[in-house]
Order: C-alpha cells, then structure tokens, then sequence
C-alpha cells in the first residue's frame, strides 16, 4: 500500500521504518524543516530516535499536497494537542477512501473528546482506527517483539491496518471498543506520572505495584462512565500500556513525574525537553470528565493537583493513604 506517516517525532519514524519493513511503500511527512532536513541528510532521526536508520526507500517530505497523493492510508502520528490543526491541514488534500490510523494517547482539553472523535469531526468521510498497546517507539524501531490492538468502528479498516502493521516481531489484535481502547491509551499517562512521582520520591516496587492496580481501577471506572467495556482494560492498550509505561526506562510519562517526585516543577521540567508527556494535558481532560460525570478518581484527581494546584508528590501520597477505609470492589 502507499502509506503517508504524519509526524517525524520517535513514535512516527519507527512506524514508518516498521511499514517499510513491511514492504509498503512509506512516506514520512514533517511540519518542520529543521526536523526534516537533518533526517533526510543523515538518514537518522537524532533528535527523536537516535540510533535507529531510517531506509533511503522511505520518502520524506515537507510538501502536504505530495504526501497524500493516491495515498490509501495515513498514520497520524502526533500529539493528541496537534491533532485536530493537523487534520484541518490535510483536509484539502486528503482522498475519502484513505483510511486513518492514530496513534496519539490523550483526550483534548477543551472538548474532553477522544482522538477518534476530534478526526471524524474534522474528517467524516474517511475510516478511523486507533492503534494502541505497549509499544515504545525506542523498541519498536529497533524490531524488539511487542504486541497491540487495532481498533474501529469499522471492521474492515481494522483488519487492514493489523495487515499493514504486523509482522513477526510486532503482532497486532483486533478489537471493536474504540472507546476503551482509546483511554485506555490516554488514562494510563496519568497514573504513569503518579508512578513515577514514587520513582522520584524514593518509594520501593510495593508502592508502585499498588499505586498502578489502584490506578487501573480509576480507567476502567471512567471508561465504563464513558461507554467502554471495563474488560477491555484488562487488555493491551490497559494493562498492558500502563505496565510499560509505568515502569520503562524510555516512558516519557513516568519520567515526567520522577523528576516532580525530586521536586522539579512543571515548567522546569517542560522547558528542558522537546519530548511531549501526554499524561500532563490529559490530566486536566480527565479531572473535568470526573466532575462533570461524578466519578471518584482519586489517584488522577491528586496527579491534577501536583501539575496544576501546586500539590506536592509526597503530600498527594499522604491524602491518598489516609482516606477513609473502604472495601476493595466498591
């Protein structure tokens, strides 16, 4: 197929190096010229995903109109705050019969809309799938084995997109719960900062290992609030996301809140990285879901008081040990 990857950050150039391994025909499509160039020149994203070569099959390109010529599918690989501008951009452009595959894990701030329904709003005419599941592009570029979820309204865009994208050391299910699969993606960023702010305070792997099962209980509460099946979180893009991305090496979320956790504040970390935590502004998309659809959230709810309220890590830890004694399914 040929098939445009919207993004040069780490996520999107290992989706295009694994396409292209695939035997699709892959352009990689940046916004940025000084992004671009450097790739074209060296053949290696040094900024995003250094280490990793990018094919000289795989085209890149500036040029909107170029990307998408006869193009049949587009990954969207950006952040779930760039979506909605992205998708206006590539509306002219864009055929009807090419399907969308995101990537992006988050909920938009002032809508608290998923990343499927910001891209049928701006683009009604083409199918939507999400692809999700612990998959770090550091990992994934390098052909490390790893397994995620495709998922859709449509059944027959899913099953596409799972034969586009899987191979021997990338294996991808199908799944019918946009809705689930989709916070589960977003939600698990926001207890990976918690975790991490464990990591940063000096807490042990008990700490982490309750505050993480707690913490799946709060995504699939809300999911379910929202229309999505609770086993679903139990799944890849849940549990198997959250793990990850709780506990790697290469998780931007649980980075974030590690150095909170050592007492960095929120500006100090986010002007020091060009690296996007999704967890931070989904933070403030899940705090105002919970209000409005009265659902407890107390672990997400302390995560909105850390980067927002001026709530510090060890504080949050205290009120979350100390409220009232509850039964466990409650």
């Amino acid at each position: 197929m040929n098939i445009t990857v919207i993004g040069t950050g780490g996520w999107g150039t290992a989706l295009a190096v694994l396409l292209n391994g695939n035997g699709q025909r892959v352009t990689l499509w940046g916004r940025l010229p000084e992004e671009v160039e450097p790739i074209l020149a060296t053949r290696e994203n040094k900024l995003f995903l250094p280490g990793v070569k990018v094919p000289s099959e795989i085209q890149l390109t500036l040029d909107t109109a170029a990307a998408l010529r006869e193009v049949e599918m587009v990954v969207l690989a950006v952040p779930s705050h760039g979506m909605r501008p992205i998708c206006r951009q590539l509306r002219e452009f864009l055929p009807a019969s090419a399907a969308l595959v995101h990537v992006a894990k988050g909920i938009e701030n002032e809508t608290g809309a998923r990343m499927s329904e910001v891209i049928v709003a701006e683009l009604p005419k083409n199918r939507v799938v999400v692809l999700s599941g612990p998959s770090h592009a550091e990992e994934v570029g390098r052909g490390i084995p790893t397994a995620v979820v495709v998922a859709s309204a449509n059944a027959g865009a899913a099953a596409q997109a799972q034969n586009a994208f899987m191979n021997e050391r990338f294996r991808v299910y199908t799944h019918d719960d946009v809705t689930g699969v989709e916070l589960g993606g977003a939600l698990k960023n926001v207890i990976a900062i918690a975790a991490g702010c464990c990591d940063g305070i000096g807490f042990g792997d008990n700490t982490k290992a309750a505050l993480c099962t707690r913490g799946l209980a709060e995504m699939a509460r809300l999911g379910s609030a929202l229309g999505a099946r609770p086993e679903t979180f139990s799944g890849l893009s849940g549990v198997g996301d959250l793990i990850v991305t709780a506990f790697s090496r290469h998780s931007r979320n649980r980075s974030f809140g590690e150095r909170l956790g050592r007492g960095e504040t929120v500006a100090q970390i986010t002007g020091s990285t060009k690296s996007v935590a999704e967890g931070v502004k989904t933070a403030k998309s899940v705090y105002q879901l919970a209000q409005r659809l009265k659902v407890d959230l107390p672990i997400s709810r302390q995560v909105h008081g850390i980067l927002y309220e001026g709530q510090s890590p060890k504080a949050a830890v205290r009120d979350l040990m100390t409220r009232d004694a509850k039964p466990e399914f409650d």
